[in-house]
């Protein structure tokens, strides 16, 4: 049975979404990255417009990245003020990115924008996960160990006003995170994504930040990025819908546990190869969608006028009358899941955890 989204104005199948937002989830905690790059697209292909998919999957990345957040603050995992730095450039970046956003929005060429960006985003990370897990693969089989230089030096280490961070015990420009923190912005703000897969790296290759304290640090940041995203979207466009939330929120969470669990279990390097190919396939898909189905859009406008219930009636009205306030409880909403999320996995571990000792 499908669901009528009263704000994105389209049916979409319930079911699809849970599932496809908890596979994508199972991926995001089995590789530690972002799902961002793959539900987005996702959307897409089920019929919601891109500029709504990117608004909403920003918000469910919110939920789920509270419920990391609040799971490595139980165990002091986090660098705040390395965190906070990268915030205040993501802040800078998320603004500009709104704005280039409203632009391409303005000249109705937004949805093209997305695709395309998703597109050659898919290509070159997909490119460069296969290549890098065809290496792994490749040295594993002949028990290579390759020695990697315990320094090396970029043009960003070289930038003014160093600050002493404890957490991470460096010394760094304060620079260095903001620009980081722009860049992710900046994509967060048109794609709808988290930017785990830019800030992951830099954090560990250009910052140098001890590993253990870098998921941590990165999901603290998504929180606020996605915060400032998710809130600009609402009152700019009105363009998140409330019940897509939630459905995303709920497998993607429930997703991200599993993947988490099956990852303790299992090597996932020898899988990294089949996640680059499919990477490479949503990006052929993109490109197919938007350069040869052009049908798509005419089939979206023959549901504009569907009857409303009376909870879709609800989030239209507060959404079109009050925006402000509708773009925080969106915020709130996306909050409280993840934070509710994680206290029941912590509930949950401690009495797994009980049982053991029980029975031992």
């Amino acid at each position: 049975m499908d669901v009528f989204l009263p704000i994105a104005q389209v049916f979409v199948n319930p079911i699809e979404i849970l599932l496809l937002s908890a596979i994508v989830g199972v991926l995001s905690g089995l590789f530690g990255v972002g799902g961002g790059f793959l539900m987005t697209p996702f959307l897409i292909f089920l019929g919601v417009p891109p500029a709504y998919a990117v608004a909403n999957e920003a918000n469910n990345i919110l939920a789920t990245s509270v419920s990391g957040s609040t799971t490595h603050y139980l165990k002091n995992t986090l660098d705040y003020k390395m965190g906070l730095m990268i915030v205040i450039g993501g802040s800078i970046g998320t603004a500009l990115g709104i704005y280039t956003f409203t632009y391409f929005k303005g000249i109705g060429k937004i949805d093209t924008v997305i695709s395309l960006a998703y597109m050659y985003i898919l290509a070159i990370i997909g490119t460069l996960m296969l290549v890098e897990s065809l290496r792994e693969i490749d040295r594993a089989k002949r028990n290579l160990v390759v020695k990697k230089k315990l320094h090396v030096h970029y043009w960003i280490h070289g930038l003014p006003l160093r600050m002493r961070f404890p957490k991470s015990k460096l010394y760094e420009s304060i620079f260095t995170p903001i620009i980081i923190g722009l860049v992710v912005g900046f994509i967060a703000a048109i794609m709808g994504i988290g930017g785990a897969f830019i800030l992951v790296p830099a954090m560990i290759y250009i910052i140098k930040m001890p590993t253990k304290l870098v998921p941590g640090t990165s999901l603290f940041v998504t929180i606020f990025v996605s915060v400032i995203v998710t809130f600009l979207h609402s009152i700019n466009f009105g363009s998140i819908d409330l019940m897509l939330v939630f459905m995303l929120v709920i497998g993607s969470i429930v997703g991200v546990q599993a993947g988490q669990k099956l990852g303790e279990k299992i090597d996932s390097s020898g899988l990294k190869a089949l996640l680059a190919i499919l990477l490479l396939i949503v990006g052929i898909a993109i490109a197919y969608e938007t350069f040869f189905a052009e049908q798509t859009e005419k089939e979206i406008i023959q549901v504009l006028n569907a009857d409303l219930n009376f909870f879709s009636l609800f989030i239209l009205e507060f959404s079109e009358d009050m925006p402000f306030f509708y773009g925080l409880f969106s915020i709130m909403f996306a909050i409280l899941l993840g934070v509710g999320a994680a206290l029941i996995r912590r509930i949950f571990s401690n009495f797994k955890k009980k049982m053991l000792l029980k029975k031992s």
